[in-house]
């Protein structure tokens, strides 16, 4: 009898071992932190702005064979109205440059109303340019179209500096079938935005 309850208990034991098998404990692991990326606060382009810039330029002249260059400097004002879509910036700009020629005693007087269209970085906005351009001084009173590319940047959120290039194309100057005008500009630019 002791012997048939040890086979029974055994064989119980064998039941309930066999039946289970071997679990492994559960081991919680911690969970993964969330990490919120740090997006830069978003910049509005949108709004006046006015300013003032300076720059040097290089005005070259050509009439049938004869051609001719003069250094220039150019300093004035600048304002005008952007508007921020998103990623691309639009606008338009009204401005104005007093042009002091160095190779004569003469100076001219260059006023452009132009588009803007940027593409927005942040506090960085490059940008091209287009539109026209009147002269009027040093004997000439000619129109032309301006292009040209820029960039601005916000030190604040009212206050950018700037580089641009411009490029005035002025065709049969005076009335002249075969003298032509071409200036290049480079100006440093500050600008408020209101």
């Amino acid at each position: 009898m002791k012997f048939a309850l040890a086979t029974l208990g055994a064989s119980l034991f064998a039941v309930t071992a066999h039946a289970g098998g071997y679990v492994a404990p559960v081991v919680e692991t911690a969970p993964a932190p969330v990490v919120t990326p740090v997006m830069a606060p978003a910049s509005d382009w949108t709004g006046f702005y006015a300013g003032l810039q300076y720059g040097q330029g290089d005005a070259d002249a050509s009439f049938g064979p004869l051609s001719g260059s003069s250094d220039f400097d150019a300093y004035g004002v600048h304002g005008g109205y952007q508007r921020d879509l998103g990623r691309f910036v639009l606008g338009g700009e009204l401005d104005y440059n007093r042009i002091d020629l160095d190779a004569a005693d003469d100076n001219a007087d260059l006023v452009r109303l132009r588009g803007r269209a940027g593409y927005d970085l942040g506090r960085f906005l490059p940008y091209v340019t287009l539109g026209a351009a009147h002269v009027d001084g040093a004997g000439l009173s000619e129109t032309a179209a301006t292009f040209g590319l820029g960039a601005d940047f916000k030190v604040t959120e009212r206050v950018t500096i700037g580089a641009e290039y411009t490029r005035q194309d002025f065709s049969d100057v005076a009335d002249t079938d075969n003298l032509d005008l071409d200036t290049d500009m480079v100006q440093m630019r500050a600008s408020f935005r209101f």
